[in-house]
Protein backbone atom coordinates (compact mmCIF):
# COMPACT_ATOMS: atom_id res chain seq x y z
CA UNK A 1 0.00 0.00 0.00
CA UNK A 2 1.24 3.83 -0.31
CA UNK A 3 3.84 5.06 -2.35
CA UNK A 4 7.48 5.08 -2.19
CA UNK A 5 9.80 7.87 -2.05
CA UNK A 6 13.15 8.17 -3.79
CA UNK A 7 15.56 10.06 -2.21
CA UNK A 8 17.53 12.79 -3.91
CA UNK A 9 19.52 14.12 -0.81
CA UNK A 10 18.55 13.68 2.72
CA UNK A 11 15.87 16.59 2.29
CA UNK A 12 14.11 15.94 -0.84
CA UNK A 13 12.66 12.95 -2.72
CA UNK A 14 10.62 11.72 -6.03
CA UNK A 15 7.17 10.39 -4.83
CA UNK A 16 3.80 10.46 -5.39
CA UNK A 17 0.37 11.35 -4.75
CA UNK A 18 -0.69 7.75 -3.28
CA UNK A 19 -2.51 8.28 0.33
CA UNK A 20 -2.25 4.32 0.87
CA UNK A 21 -6.42 4.46 1.25
CA UNK A 22 -7.20 1.92 -0.84
CA UNK A 23 -4.60 -0.52 0.14
CA UNK A 24 -5.59 -0.19 3.92
CA UNK A 25 -9.01 -0.76 3.20
CA UNK A 26 -7.82 -4.33 1.31
CA UNK A 27 -5.68 -5.22 4.76
CA UNK A 28 -8.78 -4.22 6.95
CA UNK A 29 -11.10 -5.90 4.75
CA UNK A 30 -8.92 -9.14 4.44
CA UNK A 31 -8.51 -9.35 8.01
CA UNK A 32 -12.36 -8.46 8.87
CA UNK A 33 -12.96 -12.05 7.07
CA UNK A 34 -10.25 -14.11 9.06
CA UNK A 35 -7.00 -13.70 7.41
CA UNK A 36 -3.41 -13.10 8.61
CA UNK A 37 -2.24 -10.24 7.04
CA UNK A 38 0.62 -8.39 6.36
CA UNK A 39 0.20 -5.18 5.04
CA UNK A 40 3.86 -3.81 3.31
CA UNK A 41 3.10 0.05 3.42
CA UNK A 42 4.90 3.23 2.16
CA UNK A 43 4.98 6.05 4.27
CA UNK A 44 1.56 6.76 4.70
CA UNK A 45 -0.36 8.89 7.96
CA UNK A 46 -2.66 5.69 8.36
CA UNK A 47 -3.02 3.60 10.61
CA UNK A 48 -4.38 0.00 11.34
CA UNK A 49 -7.29 -1.19 13.22
CA UNK A 50 -7.18 -4.93 12.60
CA UNK A 51 -5.16 -7.25 15.27
CA UNK A 52 -4.64 -9.46 12.58
CA UNK A 53 -2.55 -7.66 10.84
CA UNK A 54 1.01 -7.04 10.48
CA UNK A 55 2.35 -3.79 9.69
CA UNK A 56 6.09 -3.91 8.01
CA UNK A 57 6.63 0.15 6.95
CA UNK A 58 9.45 0.62 4.09
CA UNK A 59 10.42 4.11 2.39
CA UNK A 60 11.95 3.19 -0.77
CA UNK A 61 11.19 0.65 -3.98
CA UNK A 62 13.99 -1.01 -3.36
CA UNK A 63 12.89 -1.82 0.22
CA UNK A 64 9.02 -2.83 -0.67
CA UNK A 65 10.56 -5.20 -3.48
CA UNK A 66 13.04 -7.06 -1.01
CA UNK A 67 9.85 -7.07 1.66
CA UNK A 68 7.82 -8.63 -1.22
CA UNK A 69 9.98 -10.89 -2.22
CA UNK A 70 10.67 -11.81 1.48
CA UNK A 71 6.70 -12.10 2.69
CA UNK A 72 5.25 -13.65 -0.45
CA UNK A 73 6.21 -17.44 0.03
CA UNK A 74 4.26 -17.57 2.76
CA UNK A 75 1.55 -15.73 1.94
CA UNK A 76 -1.76 -17.54 -0.10
CA UNK A 77 -2.68 -14.46 -2.00
CA UNK A 78 -0.52 -10.91 -2.99
CA UNK A 79 -2.36 -7.83 -3.54
CA UNK A 80 -0.17 -5.53 -5.09
CA UNK A 81 -1.87 -2.25 -4.38
CA UNK A 82 1.23 0.45 -4.00
CA UNK A 83 1.81 3.17 -5.74
CA UNK A 84 5.04 1.99 -6.57
CA UNK A 85 7.94 4.56 -8.25
CA UNK A 86 9.16 3.16 -11.31
CA UNK A 87 12.46 5.38 -11.68
CA UNK A 88 15.22 6.53 -8.75
CA UNK A 89 17.87 8.81 -8.70
CA UNK A 90 21.05 7.18 -9.99
CA UNK A 91 22.69 8.82 -7.30
CA UNK A 92 22.36 10.46 -3.84
CA UNK A 93 23.78 12.81 -2.63
CA UNK A 94 24.57 12.90 1.14
CA UNK A 95 24.22 16.45 1.54
CA UNK A 96 21.55 18.68 1.07
CA UNK A 97 22.18 20.06 -2.68
CA UNK A 98 22.09 24.15 -2.70
CA UNK A 99 20.68 26.29 -5.10
CA UNK A 100 22.79 27.78 -7.49
CA UNK A 101 22.22 31.51 -8.33
CA UNK A 102 22.28 30.94 -11.97
CA UNK A 103 21.42 27.89 -14.39
CA UNK A 104 19.23 24.45 -13.18
CA UNK A 105 19.43 21.12 -12.27
CA UNK A 106 19.30 17.54 -14.39
CA UNK A 107 18.71 14.50 -12.54
CA UNK A 108 19.74 10.88 -13.90
CA UNK A 109 16.88 7.83 -12.90
CA UNK A 110 17.46 4.33 -13.08
CA UNK A 111 14.67 2.05 -12.96
CA UNK A 112 13.49 0.59 -10.25
CA UNK A 113 12.87 -2.89 -9.24
CA UNK A 114 9.75 -4.08 -10.66
CA UNK A 115 7.81 -6.09 -7.60
CA UNK A 116 4.25 -6.84 -9.54
CA UNK A 117 6.86 -8.96 -12.47
CA UNK A 118 9.17 -10.48 -9.82
CA UNK A 119 6.44 -12.05 -7.88
CA UNK A 120 4.62 -13.22 -11.03
CA UNK A 121 7.31 -15.24 -11.70
CA UNK A 122 7.68 -16.67 -8.44
CA UNK A 123 4.17 -17.62 -8.80
CA UNK A 124 5.26 -20.06 -11.19
CA UNK A 125 6.91 -22.13 -8.60
CA UNK A 126 4.08 -21.91 -6.28
CA UNK A 127 0.66 -23.19 -8.44
CA UNK A 128 -2.24 -22.15 -6.20
CA UNK A 129 -1.09 -18.55 -5.22
CA UNK A 130 -3.31 -16.23 -6.40
CA UNK A 131 -1.09 -12.65 -7.27
CA UNK A 132 -3.77 -9.12 -7.81
CA UNK A 133 -2.49 -6.06 -9.30
CA UNK A 134 -3.41 -2.73 -9.87
CA UNK A 135 -3.18 -0.32 -12.77
CA UNK A 136 -4.10 3.53 -12.51
CA UNK A 137 -4.38 4.98 -15.87
CA UNK A 138 -4.45 8.27 -17.79
CA UNK A 139 -5.00 6.72 -21.63
CA UNK A 140 -5.70 3.40 -22.88
CA UNK A 141 -7.20 2.19 -19.49
CA UNK A 142 -8.21 -0.87 -20.89
CA UNK A 143 -5.49 -1.92 -23.11
CA UNK A 144 -2.76 -1.45 -21.19
CA UNK A 145 -3.85 -2.96 -17.81
CA UNK A 146 -4.39 -6.38 -20.04
CA UNK A 147 -0.97 -5.63 -21.10
CA UNK A 148 0.38 -5.56 -17.54
CA UNK A 149 -2.55 -8.83 -16.85
CA UNK A 150 -0.45 -11.21 -18.74
CA UNK A 151 2.93 -9.73 -18.64
CA UNK A 152 3.26 -9.96 -15.45
CA UNK A 153 1.42 -13.51 -14.32
CA UNK A 154 -1.78 -11.76 -12.69
CA UNK A 155 -4.68 -13.87 -12.05
CA UNK A 156 -6.68 -10.71 -12.29
CA UNK A 157 -6.09 -6.75 -12.39
CA UNK A 158 -8.11 -3.90 -10.85
CA UNK A 159 -8.15 -0.62 -13.12
CA UNK A 160 -8.92 2.79 -12.01
CA UNK A 161 -8.61 5.80 -14.31
CA UNK A 162 -7.71 8.93 -13.24
CA UNK A 163 -10.03 10.81 -15.61
CA UNK A 164 -12.97 9.03 -13.34
CA UNK A 165 -14.19 12.07 -11.11
CA UNK A 166 -13.57 11.05 -7.29
CA UNK A 167 -11.26 8.34 -7.77
CA UNK A 168 -7.55 7.71 -7.57
CA UNK A 169 -5.55 9.11 -5.32
CA UNK A 170 -6.53 10.84 -2.32
CA UNK A 171 -10.28 10.17 -2.56
CA UNK A 172 -12.07 8.45 0.16
CA UNK A 173 -13.99 6.95 -2.93
CA UNK A 174 -13.09 4.83 -5.80
CA UNK A 175 -14.41 3.32 -9.08
CA UNK A 176 -12.68 0.67 -10.79
CA UNK A 177 -13.13 -2.36 -12.82
CA UNK A 178 -11.85 -5.82 -12.85
CA UNK A 179 -10.35 -7.62 -15.48
CA UNK A 180 -9.42 -11.35 -15.65
CA UNK A 181 -9.01 -13.54 -18.55
CA UNK A 182 -12.60 -13.90 -18.61
CA UNK A 183 -13.29 -10.39 -19.27
CA UNK A 184 -14.05 -7.28 -17.50
CA UNK A 185 -16.77 -6.10 -15.24
CA UNK A 186 -17.26 -1.87 -14.36
CA UNK A 187 -18.26 -1.14 -10.86
CA UNK A 188 -19.90 1.97 -9.86
CA UNK A 189 -18.05 4.88 -7.69
CA UNK A 190 -17.98 3.64 -3.75
CA UNK A 191 -16.47 4.42 -0.69
CA UNK A 192 -13.01 2.43 -0.77
CA UNK A 193 -13.99 0.08 2.22
CA UNK A 194 -16.98 -0.98 -0.24
CA UNK A 195 -14.29 -1.67 -3.26
CA UNK A 196 -12.50 -3.52 -0.84
CA UNK A 197 -14.98 -5.57 -0.46
CA UNK A 198 -15.94 -5.93 -4.14
CA UNK A 199 -12.48 -6.82 -4.39
CA UNK A 200 -11.83 -9.61 -1.66
CA UNK A 201 -15.01 -11.23 -3.06
CA UNK A 202 -13.51 -11.68 -6.49
CA UNK A 203 -10.52 -12.83 -4.55
CA UNK A 204 -12.14 -15.43 -2.67
CA UNK A 205 -14.15 -16.79 -6.13
CA UNK A 206 -10.50 -17.07 -7.62
CA UNK A 207 -9.17 -19.01 -4.61
CA UNK A 208 -12.06 -21.27 -4.98
CA UNK A 209 -11.11 -22.26 -8.35
CA UNK A 210 -7.36 -22.65 -7.57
Amino acid sequence: AGPTYEKIDPVRFIGNYSSGKMGFALAEECARRGAQVTLITGPVQLKTQHSGIIRVDVESAEEMYKAAQAHFPDADAGILCAAVADYRPETVADKKIKREKTGGMSLDLKPTQDIAARLGEMKKQHPGKVLVGFALETNDEQHNAEDKLNRKNLDFIVLNSLNDKGAGFRYDTNKISIIDRNGKKDYPLKSKAEVAADIVDHLAEVMKRE
